[in-house]
């Protein structure tokens, strides 16, 4: 009897051998990434605090992002956004710890590509906010530079220069993230069309028009003042 009571022990005896050695671990993971939360929350404080403190809200609110993000639904602006970011890859890196003191090496190596890929999208949005500020600078420059020239279209020609750049910008960006080739190519063919239709557009139809503004371009105010003994100038 005494034999039959150990064989049936013996099962319950390892199961509960196996509990302790692993409760001490699952202790260690939960204190691991109540740690990784404090200072995830520590983290993302400072990093807000700095980013408004070198006037970095500023440089979004100007560049139009804070202005995008709001219109999405969104109530946090740029700055709370990398916040966030940097909350989370605080926080998930100390999971990935938490879990590889488990040994689930699956678990951690599926956390540990979250976490690489967080970073990215923090250089993605750094890199959206300083190209977006770009833009609308080079773009006002445009037009008050055409606007001195006294060019109708001096408000378009802004316009164009913005959006070439920032469709630059959103490209480089996207190639951060690793979304590069795709977009590139999908871009390639929307301007590959654009081109084409305006290509056709003009050499079709509007050939005469095409001309008008580029006459209206080149002008200058001093251009009618002409020396005695010429002609009119054709328009």
């Amino acid at each position: 009897m005494t034999d039959e009571m150990q064989i049936m022990l013996e099962p319950i005896r390892a199961s509960l051998h196996q509990v302790g050695e692993f409760l001490p671990r699952v202790m260690l993971a939960i204190a691991i990434v109540i740690v990784g939360w404090l200072l995830a929350k520590a983290l993302r404080f400072a990093c807000v605090r700095m980013l408004r403190a070198i006037n970095f809200n500023i440089v979004t609110e100007k560049a139009g992002i804070d202005r995008f993000l709001q219109q999405g639904g969104g109530e946090m602006d740029t700055v709370g956004l990398l916040g966030v970011l940097v909350f989370w890859l605080v926080l998930l890196a100390s999971v990935m710890v938490a879990f590889n003191t488990l040994d689930l090496a699956y678990v951690t190596q599926l956390v540990g590509r979250v976490v690489l890929f967080v970073p990215k999208i923090i250089v993605a949005v750094l890199i959206l906010a300083f190209g977006a500020y770009f833009a609308h600078f080079v773009g006002a420059a445009v037009t008050s530079y055409c606007q001195s020239l006294d060019m109708e279209d001096a408000v378009m020609l802004g316009h164009v220069a913005l959006y070439a750049i920032m469709a630059f910008v959103v490209l480089i960006a996207l190639e951060q993230l690793g979304l590069g080739d795709i977009i590139r190519q999908t871009f390639l063919i929307i301007v590959a069309a654009i081109g084409l239709a305006l290509a056709l557009a003009f050499g079709i139809g509007g050939a005469k028009r095409a001309g008008e503004v580029l006459e209206r371009w080149s002008h200058r105010p001093g251009d009618d003042a002409r020396a005695p003994g010429e002609g009119p100038t054709l328009r």
